[in-house]
């Protein structure tokens, strides 16, 4: 249950679900932890003379802590109500300049980076498109780091999945994207490579990977709320998926008491542009 667009044929356009509630989205979602920041500096040298390049912003959960570290950050967001958002939330700071535009799309005006970082997004972006302009945009030397938060679950611990997979079959039967999120342990194991997106091949060297557990808790209403903002959900009927969500927001009252948690591993998996 992640917001995977490789199982999706048109998975580009689901991309943008996101639009229809950007406010939501800037809520209940989770963000990234200050370490991975610190550490993203530390691997890849970014200080304040350094300048970024963000692909797919959002509401800017991300940008705000790229921009305390480096010169100037620009932020790129395909959805027009998200990148709206973004600059009303991020107006205070003046080393910001969100642009509206899909990444394949946009128009880089001749302008090189630093590091091109992306937070939840990159797997929107068409890898045949997206890794070739990475490595343009780049300086020599340049790095590529992307975010991520992945759903999992561990062992013997109350998870909202097992509690609620018979209404998801009882609103949404076959559905092959209903399943469990996978076991913290297995998804540790996935430390090389640049995770479920297509691999650039020799444009960019060895990846560098770092995990960081989080976790995020609900009452029933809000985790009904946060499985809004997600494109699995998103792409259902209204008139299926908010059913199903309120009978999930009951069930976490009637039987998790009221509290429910959403574990993540955070990832940041970094390369250097090959020259």
């Amino acid at each position: 249950m992640t917001d995977d667009p490789q199982t999706h044929p048109n998975q580009r356009d689901l991309g943008r679900v996101f639009n229809d509630v950007p406010e939501l989205y800037d809520r209940v979602r989770p963000g990234y932890p200050d370490e991975l920041f610190a550490d993203l500096a530390a691997i890849t040298g970014l200080d304040t003379k350094s300048t970024v390049l963000e692909v797919g912003c959002g509401t800017g959960q991300a940008t705000r802590s790229l921009a305390a570290l480096v010169c100037s950050v620009t932020a790129v967001e395909p959805g027009a109500d998200m990148a709206a958002l973004a600059r009303r939330r991020l107006a205070a700071l003046r080393n910001i300049e969100v642009e509206t535009s899909t990444f394949e799309e946009w128009d880089d005006r001749g302008r090189r980076f630093d590091a091109l970082v992306a937070a939840s997004s990159w797997h929107w972006v068409d890898p045949s498109i997206g890794w070739p302009r990475a490595h343009d945009v780049l300086h020599p030397g340049g790095w590529t780091a992307l975010l991520g938060n992945i759903v999992v679950r561990r062992q013997d611990e109350p998870e909202v999945y097992a509690e609620t997979a018979d209404l998801h079959e009882q609103f949404c039967p076959g559905n092959p994207d209903w399943g469990h999120p996978p076991l913290e342990d297995e998804v540790r194991a996935t430390d090389e490579g640049w995770g479920l997106v297509g691999d650039p091949g020799e444009l960019f060297g060895p990846t560098i990977v770092r995990w960081y557990p989080t976790v995020q808790w609900f009452d029933g209403d809000g985790f009904a709320d946060h499985l809004r903002s997600q494109s699995l959900y998103r792409k259902l009927d209204s008139g299926v998926r908010e059913p199903l969500l309120d009978a999930i927001a009951e069930r976490i009252r009637t039987r998790m008491g009221d509290r429910a948690s959403r574990r993540y591993l955070t990832v940041l998996r970094v390369g250097q542009r090959a020259e």
